[in-house]
């Protein structure tokens, strides 16, 4: 009998170190002859078909995309992969078991996939709005950086010399700034502040940071997040033109939020 049982533990604790060995699921994809994402897995592998399910998603995921014909379509393919590998990792890590792995992965590629297909459409329906709300401003332009949003205001538009209160007449473009702002809450509002090199260097960086406080002041009680919004005065220290006029001027930097 004890010989039996005997047995039946080292036969059981073999069983048990087997499964407890970790594996290493390598993924690897190149996509139009570049390596579009290399990565190294290691969770501890409870059932085979556990760790095929895995990689399969994973790889579903990432080799789609060289069938795919748009940016947009290839961004969310490489999110979701991504999404699913980390998910994978942090469902095992939190939850140490299969089923938090598999459900990890299946959060991961969802998120991943949203992020990678989304911003560009958004910044471009942002885009679009905000230039219709500007385009009868005589003291405003807007130009675009990749998925970077920056509205520039002529200084002399929203405030007088050597002031930092904002002029009557800037009232109606922070209503049209707002409006757009408000309506697209997945981003992040940056305003800085520039003057010109007349005065001394560190009185214009105050002045240019007060500036911005203003503008920021100015958002935020019409409605747009606090949270969302920082504020920098670069004072003289970011010259556009050697034409003062045009270098005192107030800018709304607009970024994506983006799923890491």
């Amino acid at each position: 009998m004890d010989t039996n049982e005997g047995r039946q533990k080292k036969s059981a604790g073999t069983l048990q170190r087997g499964l407890d060995r970790k594996k290493d699921m390598v993924i690897k994809k190149r996509c139009k002859r570049k390596t579009m994402l290399i990565f190294t897995v290691r969770i501890p592998v409870m059932k085979t078909a556990v760790n095929l399910f895995i990689c399969t998603l994973v790889s579903l995921s990432l080799f789609s995309c060289a069938n795919l014909d748009t940016n947009q379509k290839q961004g969310t393919a490489v999110g979701a992969g991504v999404g699913a590998g980390v998910g994978a990792v942090l469902g095992q890590a939190i939850g140490r078991d299969t089923e938090s792995t598999v459900l990890g992965a299946g959060i991961g590629a969802a998120l991943g996939g949203l992020a990678g297909n989304q911003v560009g459409a958004y910044m471009d329906r942002q885009e679009r709005d905000l230039r219709n709300a500007m385009a009868r401003s005589e003291a405003a332009s807007i130009r675009r950086n990749q998925d970077v949003l920056t509205a520039t205001f002529k200084g002399e538009a929203f405030f007088e010399h050597d002031s930092a209160a904002l002029l009557p007449g800037a009232s109606t473009e922070m209503d049209r700034v707002a409006d757009v702002l408000r309506k697209y809450t997945q981003t992040r509002i940056k305003v800085a502040g520039h003057t010109d090199s007349t005065g001394p260097e560190q009185y214009n960086r105050q002045l240019s940071q007060r500036r911005a406080e203003a503008v920021k002041n100015a958002l935020v009680q019409r409605g747009v997040a606090p949270a969302r919004i920082t504020t920098v005065g670069y004072g003289e220290s970011q010259p556009i033109s050697s034409n003062h006029a045009m270098n005192r001027r107030v800018e709304i930097i607009i970024v994506p939020v983006t799923r890491g």
